[in-house]
């Protein structure tokens, strides 16, 4: 059941209640017709012969029977028996071959291979000593035939209305549901392009689901502004801090070029200088991703040898590398071309490779991998560092997000991997990474090749 839609679930409950509905009460009108029919029978059984009492008339000890006893009125047959039940004026239904005991003002039922009958028989005041009963004779088989033909199409129609009961509950819950289908496709298209701007719609109503709608109308108008506001609020403090960040840096260098600054004095201004192009490499991610958010950071794309580009990326690092005892290897497919932003490329491969560096053991090696695929490009960039815990490895894309195991220096903005994830993105493509603390971590992109 948990597998099923509520479109089903609620067709499948509309019909079973429906269903059950309809059987009960044609049970119901079976059982009460059947046994109103029965009543109406010999109601009718016992008024034929009561007025047929007046077509019998007794004359000088000798009985006169009029014509229209002979006839026979809404299926009753009657006839005059005398006290062994011995027919003496009447007519019997043909199939009729039980022997009739009479008995004052009582119906009794009779059953042969031609069907089932009642007979209904009342003691006829005669003057002479002979006791004569007037006899009226009935079949109920067609009744009950109607009965059990009425049984047969409910048995036959019951199946049919079940279906088509089911194929009008499911339109009607497919009806229903329609508002909560767009709201869910409204979520779903919100989660794929992060497009707050986007709204259900539903309009005014007065049912619970159009209530819903709009409370989740006001609440993205509300997130959306809070986005807003925020994004707005890091792009403005982004831009303030560039500039005394540029100050300090000026005058650091200033104070640096300056002949008589003692040892301890020039040990404090490079640490304020170091520090200060921290927060300037900061300042500029932070306005990068401030820019990306607002929509404002368009692509330049170009169709490039990346191959040749990923290989002066691998070779400019390797002279950071060689600092820490670290070889960069290169495994990379000869002339591969793509459409891609050279800048943006460039970004996302420092990045890479400037995590691995730093995140790495001494001494040390990492593998820059390229190679082209049917559709697209994927590329790799591998280390034999710290590696990154099963924990942290889902929040490594967050901004700012720093696990203990592997973004414990300060020097690290917690930025870098936002922007490459941006940059990938932003390119059509997808990234994802593996690692195990202690054996090192592998970052594997994609992206199509236009």
């Amino acid at each position: 059941m948990k597998k099923w839609s509520l479109k089903v679930k609620l067709s499948l409950l509309y019909t079973f209640f429906t269903m059950l509905t309809v059987c009960i009460s044609l049970g119901i009108l079976l059982a009460f017709g059947n046994q109103e029919l029965i009543s109406s029978v010999q109601a009718d059984l016992k008024e034929g012969i009561y007025e047929s009492m007046d077509e019998i008339q007794a004359e000088k000890q000798e009985l006169l029977v009029d014509k229209d006893f002979y006839d026979v009125e809404e299926g009753i047959y009657k006839s005059l028996l005398n006290d062994k039940g011995e027919l003496l004026y009447g007519r019997i239904p043909y199939g009729f071959n039980s022997r009739i005991k009479p008995q004052d003002g009582q119906i009794k039922t009779t059953e042969n291979e031609y069907g089932k009958w009642y007979t209904f028989t009342i003691r006829y005041p005669s003057q002479n000593s002979e006791t004569l009963y007037v006899c009226g004779i009935t079949s109920v088989t067609k009744e009950e035939n109607a009965i059990r033909m009425m049984t047969a199409i409910a048995v036959v129609v019951l199946p049919l209305l079940a279906v088509l009961m089911g194929i009008l509950g499911y339109g009607l819950s497919n009806r229903t549901l329609r508002p909560v289908r767009k709201i869910t496709e409204t979520v779903q298209q919100i989660q794929n392009d992060g497009d707050l701007s986007r709204r259900v719609g539903l309009g005014k109503g007065k049912d619970e689901i159009y209530q819903l709608s709009n409370t989740f109308d006001h609440m993205l108008e509300q997130l959306e502004d809070s986005f807003w506001r925020e994004k707005q609020f890091t792009s403005d403090v982004s831009h303030e801090l560039r500039t005394p960040i540029t100050v300090i840096l000026a005058q650091c260098d200033a104070m640096l070029s300056q002949e008589n600054i003692t040892g301890e004095q020039e040990k404090g201004i490079r640490m304020i200088e170091k520090k200060s192009r921290e927060m300037a490499q900061m300042v500029s991610q932070l306005l990068f991703l401030s820019r990306a958010d607002q929509g404002k950071q368009q692509l330049q794309k170009e169709n490039l040898n990346i191959s040749e580009l990923t290989q002066m990326i691998a070779e400019e690092q390797q002279m950071i590398a060689q600092e820490k005892h670290i070889v960069i290897e290169t495994e990379i497919s000869q002339d591969i071309y793509a459409w891609i932003d050279e800048s943006l490329y460039i970004r996302m491969l420092i990045n890479l490779m400037a995590n691995a560096i730093y995140y790495n053991k001494e001494p040390g090696w990492i593998k820059v991998s390229l190679k082209e695929e049917q559709d697209g490009v994927k590329g790799s960039v591998e280390d034999h560092g710290i590696g990154i815990s099963q924990e942290a490895l889902p929040h490594i894309w967050e901004r700012f997000y720093r696990a203990d195991t592997s973004r414990r220096d300060t020097e690290r903005s917690g930025l870098g991997l936002s922007m490459v994830q941006w940059i990938v993105t932003a390119h059509k493509g997808h990234i994802q990474a593996q690692s195990k603390p202690g054996e090192g971590s592998c970052f594997t992109f994609w992206f199509p090749k236009k």
